[in-house]
């Protein structure tokens, strides 16, 4: 038996469809199906599939359309195309352009298993944990899209490129960081966090490189660093924006030299790190102003991940609050099932300009005044401010006004895209992306 892995599979024929699922499902893969690109894509919104087999020829979008979008979408996502004879010079032409394979019809299914095995490979590689999924337990979420985060997390931890995470405070870069680390080969090493913005600037260097004994006032012992005991494993720098231009320096050299010199010592130590850092700056601005070494940050954003926004991810609040709200009700010796109907609608809909953490202290201070076995509207209302949901940032009002735009649109032209795209002086492409942006299906739209 293959191992399980989810392969969304995408074809007009009916009959081929279900024969196709058949020799997926019976080899051990889990199978989601589509008649439809555009369906597809809804498909993809709701839940990520780690292969994605889509016929060439499709109606509406073909299957090089399909790819395109979700190139750009879930671009660790391996696509893979059926083609008949006629169509392979430009199959071998899709491959240039990032498409992981294709076959051509008619194949067998050890050439199919084969393929989607290979797919399922690049996309999930082996771990070193014995649960494919342990190292990304801390990581609570049904979103989309966050198991795209995942997804490119999972294939940069097999490596020891330098990971830059950016996202808003409060998003849980730490807790993504952890995952990394776990998924690694350097999961049995440590894994050493240093908040830079958290330690005062003069303390930072004796904390990060350590010291000798007597290498100032004060230092009545050897000190070792944190980037030293990080040896073997995993360094992570939260808050890597803040630190001290005079620390970048040295921190530049640790990186380019594999070693760390301490505080008042006449020579290097080797270290073997692996670093990973994080902020919630922006940090093209401040080497801009002079404030980041533009050369520290092409050492540090070998890989970029991007942890979406709470409100970008609502779907995840409702997890969220009962894994919270689960684990202090132990803390607290408690009898809370959960949340009111209302109170939990009430949670959705705000903003969370904090994120998970704001999230996570509304969620205890409701746990802790809760005198009933469900959490009322009145006690959520009362733990969050009474002004965080009535102004949404302008990102959110931007997005609200698009989809508000596309689903009258779409109202008016009965889901047909083509004349909406025109409407809207967007190629059909463009248009097709915008509605996957916003979870959207035309042909949803034929019979209001």
């Amino acid at each position: 038996m293959k191992q399980s892995g989810r392969v969304l599979l995408v074809d007009d024929d009916a009959d081929l469809l279900r024969l196709l699922s058949l020799r997926l499902e019976a080899a051990g893969y889990l199978v989601d199906k589509a008649a439809s690109a555009e369906a597809a894509l809804s498909a993809l919104a709701v839940r990520r599939a780690d292969v994605l087999l889509t016929d060439w020829r499709l109606p509406g979008m073909n299957g090089m359309d399909l790819f395109e979008l979700v190139k750009k979408s879930y671009p660790s996502m391996p696509v893979i195309i059926l083609t008949a004879h006629g169509t392979v010079p430009d199959a071998v032409d899709a491959v240039s352009r990032g498409v992981f394979g294709y076959l051509v019809k008619p194949f067998d299914s050890a050439a199919l298993l084969n393929k989607v095995e290979q797919a399922l490979q690049l996309s999930a590689p082996a771990m070193v944990v014995d649960d494919q999924n342990a190292w990304r337990a801390e990581v609570v979420s049904c979103s989309p899209l966050m198991d795209e985060l995942l997804a490119e997390a999972r294939l940069v931890a097999a490596t020891d490129a330098s990971v830059l995470i950016r996202g808003e405070s409060g998003t849980g870069k730490e807790v993504l960081a952890r995952a990394l680390h776990r998924a690694s080969p350097r999961a049995s090493g440590p894994f050493i966090a240093v908040n830079c913005a958290a330690i005062p600037d003069n303390l930072l260097e004796s904390e990060l490189f350590g010291h000798e004994k007597g290498a100032f006032t004060g230092a009545a012992a050897r000190h070792q660093g944190l980037i030293a005991q990080a040896d073997g494993g995993t360094l992570f720098l939260d808050e890597i924006g803040d630190m001290p231009l005079a620390l970048q320096v040295k921190l530049l050299r640790v990186l380019q030299e594999r070693e760390v010199r301490p505080v008042g010592a006449s020579k290097s130590l080797a270290v073997d790190v692996r670093v990973i850092s994080a902020t919630h700056r922006d940090l093209e601005s401040l080497i801009g102003d002079g404030l980041f070494r533009e050369d520290l940050f092409y050492r540090l954003n070998v890989v970029a991940l991007q942890l979406p926004a709470l409100s970008e991810r609502r779907e995840d609040i409702p997890l969220l609050s009962q894994h919270f709200l689960a684990q202090l009700c132990e803390r607290y010796g408690k009898e809370v099932a959960g949340f009111a109907p209302d109170a939990m609608e009430y949670l959705c809909s705000l903003r969370w300009s904090g994120n998970i953490r704001q999230l996570a202290n509304a969620v205890e201070q409701c746990c802790v005044l809760s005198t009933s076995g469900l959490i009322p509207l009145s006690l959520v209302q009362k733990a969050v401010s009474d002004g965080m949901a009535s102004i949404p940032t302008l990102a959110e009002a931007r997005r609200q006004f698009e989809r508000d735009y596309l689903e009258k649109l779409l109202r008016v032209t009965a889901g047909n895209a083509s004349v909406a795209a025109r409407i809207a002086d967007r190629n059909r492409t463009e248009f097709y992306r915008l509605l996957q942006k916003h979870d959207l299906v035309a042909s949803a739209f034929k019979e209001c």
